[in-house]
């Protein structure tokens, strides 16, 4: 049955004949390794990352691609992964892939809405698309087709490689009751998150993970949001600021991207190219069950520990949203290319919410009503 699976899973993602015998090996125990045909070149490639190696969720993304394409091609393609600041900083990984300084990347799109505001779409966006939504969005709705479009205008071509879930609003040294709690304070939040916390007052900076707690512990910023409970107490957080913020409105579920430099990309054979595509939806797959059991664990633990939850008050969620609608409108007027991704998330997202008010959500309110 797991094999059925697998090759479903390969087939699925149209990569042809020469993604049968990877699905095949697939089936086999990893130490025995695929029948890989011995004419096929030995290549090896360097993988950048927009994190640490102490985010071990969040890295070991990459490192599964990494080990993966290694052992489907029986050693002869090796990708060898590098965390944030070994070769580029953490902010740099679509410049150097661009460029060719490195083969291949894995980091968040979202980083990069200075070059198009449509790579927001392929993160996360305010009050946008849980992490089933997204990537019903992504494989099955023609997200994944709109989001390369982009990329291959930086010479890039991306695939999903990971999903954090729906994320947590972050970590504030005071309470943040109303909206006039928000005005002038610092907080690190990036992507169109970030544009709509400065609609409402905030003083907005994007740091990488590395610098996030010294920042928020010294009162350099007064707040910020990273990922979940997992992450953020490997980071710190909570012995810099007390209260903890939910839901996370900006990232309701966010895909983390694999990217290969497109020259070098054409340039690997067909089988080699089928790998990286299934190492990068196994990744993408496996890191949101990753992050789901260990966020459950996580938040219990840091409550535990005297961190203190605090849910946004409305007044902030309805007035985020209207931000939001009046940032999309705005950037769909003045910006032909966002508009072009936009429209056709937005009636995806709209029906999505349909759905999901009959089905999912229905069932979790009566499961939340039960457990009262």
């Amino acid at each position: 049955m797991a094999a059925l699976k697998r090759r479903a899973l390969v087939r699925s993602l149209g990569l042809g004949s020469a993604s049968a015998a990877i699905a095949a090996c697939t089936a086999r125990p990893r130490e025995s390794g695929p029948p890989v045909s011995a004419d096929l070149p030995r290549i090896e490639w360097r993988a950048i990352a927009s994190w640490p190696k102490a985010l071990d969720t969040i890295f070991g993304g990459l490192i599964s691609i990494c080990d993966r394409v290694k052992d489907l091609s029986g050693g002869r393609f090796t990708i060898v992964p590098h965390a944030a600041g070994e070769i580029v900083g953490a902010l740099e990984v679509m410049d150097a892939v661009q460029l060719g300084t490195v083969e291949c990347g894995h980091s968040s799109s979202y980083y990069y809405i200075g070059k198009s505001r449509g790579l927001a779409f392929a993160t996360s966006v305010p009050f946008g698309l849980t992490a089933q939504q997204q990537n019903a969005w992504l494989y099955g709705s023609g997200g994944l087709t709109a989001i390369q479009d982009i990329y291959r205008n930086f010479n890039i071509i991306n695939f999903p490689a990971g999903n954090t879930g729906t994320q947590m609003g972050g970590w504030f040294k005071r309470e943040v009751n109303s909206l006039a709690d928000l005005q002038a304070l610092k907080m690190r939040i990036p992507g169109l998150g970030g544009e709509v916390m400065s609609r409402l007052g905030v003083s907005v900076q994007v740091l990488p993970g590395s610098e996030v707690f010294l920042a928020l512990d010294r009162g350099t910023i007064d707040a910020a949001e990273w990922v979940g409970p997992y992450d953020d107490a490997k980071l710190g957080l909570n012995r810099a600021a007390p209260f903890y913020y939910y839901p996370g409105w900006w990232e309701p579920g966010s895909t983390l991207d694999f990217f290969v430099n497109l020259a070098a990309w054409n340039k690997l054979p067909k089988v080699y190219q089928s790998m990286i595509q299934v190492a990068a939806m196994e990744a993408n797959l496996n890191m949101l069950a990753k992050y789901e059991a260990l966020n459950a664990v996580g938040l219990q633990k840091l409550v535990a520990g005297g961190t203190q939850l605090r849910k946004y008050a409305d007044p902030i969620l309805q007035a985020a949203r209207s931000a939001t609608d009046e940032l999309f409108s705005e950037l769909s007027a003045k910006d032909a290319s966002f508009k072009a991704i936009y429209d056709p998330w937005l009636k995806f997202r709209n029906e999505a919410i349909a759905w999901n008010q009959t089905n999912e959500w229905t069932f979790a309110d009566a499961m939340a009503r039960a457990s009262l």
